[in-house]
């Protein structure tokens, strides 16, 4: 498969999933091409959820040992990085999808988006790009496309499973397998608001949308008959409100909610060619196809 088919259907996959109407989308922000001609074949892929200099250092070692066309990244890097905030838009589709006033979500995610912003204009995001380039390593990063599908995945799991008190949803997250891995790690789904026994009621999941969104909806959340929030971690910052909040929180895991949506959008790419996928940081590819 040629790198510029493989971003096309990474990004058309991703589109299928969001929130929003497809036709409101052109592109995802903190997802890029970020090195590489458009007509290289690729058949070998390193993956990983965090992508680095040293990273890109053992890439290099295995293409010249066993070849290797492609390194992905999960997080943004580079220019991708820089403007991941501006992802952050579909959380207003979310939001409003719960009950939320539009204008109110609107708000709360604008105010965010330049907390993010302020945050990231100092860093010094294009490293790892500058290794690819000096090493002349393709190089990609994949983040809300594969984000967008392990949402839809959970959402949809829960849905259909209905559970009715916090601990079920314990039961179901713990038998996918990205998760029942990471609990053998030490990293699995836990409950840290809550208990066990307490009734689900409506559930929010947040595993989309770039980072956090504001740490002020969580109120406006409970208005709306949400009890519990389902999220692939949470600041000590946001803690602290839905804490004040008195809702449920599940955390299924960051590392491992990423990989299974990764896991997710790869299994559709490879509907049309397989690749040899070398796993790296933190990232276990498994297969549902």
């Amino acid at each position: 498969m040629k790198l510029s088919h493989l971003y096309s259907q990474l990004i058309k996959f991703g589109k299928e999933r969001d929130p929003r109407k497809k036709s409101r989308i052109s592109s995802f922000e903190d997802t890029a091409l970020l090195y590489g001609e458009a007509d290289t074949d690729i058949k070998k892929i390193m993956v990983g959820i965090d992508i680095d200099t040293g990273e890109l250092l053992l890439a290099d070692k295995i293409r010249r040992e066993e070849g290797l066309d492609l390194v992905i990244s999960h997080h943004p890097q580079g220019r991708a990085y820089a403007a991941f905030y501006e992802v952050m838009q579909l959380q207003v589709n979310m939001l409003v999808s719960v009950g939320i006033n539009k204008k109110v979500a609107q708000a709360l995610i604008d105010e965010r988006k330049l907390e993010v912003e302020r945050r990231v204009m100092p860093q010094n995001h294009m490293r790892s790009t500058d290794a690819a380039r000096l090493l002349d390593l393709p190089f990609m990063c994949v983040h809300t496309p594969a984000d967008n599908h392990v949402s839809c995945f959970i959402k949809g799991l829960l849905d259909k499973e209905k559970p009715e008190r916090v601990e079920n949803i314990l039961d179901i997250l713990n038998k996918i397998p990205e998760y029942k891995g990471a609990a053998r790690d030490l990293a699995g789904p836990r409950v840290i608001l809550g208990n066990l026994r307490r009734p689900v009621g409506k559930i929010f999941v947040e595993m989309t949308g770039g980072t956090e969104g504001s740490k002020d909806v969580y109120d406006k959340m409970y208005k709306t008959g949400i009890r519990t929030l389902v999220s692939m971690h949470l600041s000590e910052e946001h803690f602290k409100k839905v804490k004040d909040v008195n809702l449920n929180v599940v955390i299924a895991g960051h590392i491992s909610s990423d990989t299974l949506g990764l896991n997710l959008l790869l299994d559709r790419i490879e509907k049309e060619e397989k690749f040899e996928i070398v796993e790296c940081s933190g990232f276990r590819r498994v297969r549902r196809n």
